[in-house]
């Protein structure tokens, strides 16, 4: 195990699968521990492109994000709805309650982070535009995802697993994913370009067993 380590997964590694009722196509970035069984957490680009159910996931806490479309609603069993009106809003709620996705005006794209609820996760999207510095903590692992620009970044000292010499920026291209993980640090997170940039923020705390990939 890496004490301190930066990962990149590109968008175009994804790999590409029917949501589990079969309704639609999701792109997986990544899942740990690694396979097609039960998982810890989950990232993956999902393509709506009709209304529908979504499926359940009892045990899991998710974290959809609106990547691009005009936006969905979630109507949920007991009576709750919730909206995803602009790119980069976000929603949370328990995956064991059945949702129906409407469609506001046509088709869109929208990330999820499923989690499972022995473990801990705190989201949030940030509107970046001077750099900043971030770190995950001991037993925690951090999630950085461009919503709709891209971004640059330096680790920290530690290793790499992105091919880049410790020391040396990395781009990281919309819907990218970083994570960090062991104490991993980057001393330097900022927009390629002028302007505000969102982001996409996850730290997940696992509970126990090994939470690397």
């Amino acid at each position: 195990m890496q004490n301190t380590t930066l990962d990149i997964i590109r968008k175009s590694s994804f790999t590409a699968s029917p949501w589990k009722n079969g309704g639609g196509i999701t792109h997986e970035a990544i899942r740990v521990p690694a396979g097609t069984g039960a998982f810890r957490w989950r990232v993956s680009v999902a393509h709506i492109d009709a209304s529908g159910p979504f499926s359940e996931f009892a045990g899991y806490r998710r974290t959809m994000v609106l990547l691009q479309g005009a936006g969905i609603e979630l109507r949920f069993a007991d009576g709750t709805e919730k909206y995803l009106r602009r790119v980069g809003e976000w929603i949370q709620f328990d995956g064991a309650l059945p949702a129906h996705c409407e469609l506001l005006d046509g088709p869109c794209v929208d990330l999820n982070l499923m989690v499972s609820k022995s473990d801990r996760v705190e989201a949030e999207v940030l509107g970046l535009r001077s750099p900043l510095a971030v770190g995950a903590a001991e037993r925690e692992t951090l999630l950085l995802i461009p919503v709709d620009g891209s971004l640059s970044l330096d680790l920290d000292g530690g290793t790499s697993a992105a091919a880049t010499p410790t020391g040396e920026a990395v781009t990281l291209d919309p819907w990218d994913l970083a994570i960090l993980h062991g104490h991993a640090r980057l001393r330097r997170l900022e927009p390629s370009q002028a302007g505000s940039t969102a982001v996409f923020v996850a730290r997940l705390k696992i509970a126990s067993g090994d939470e690397h990939v």
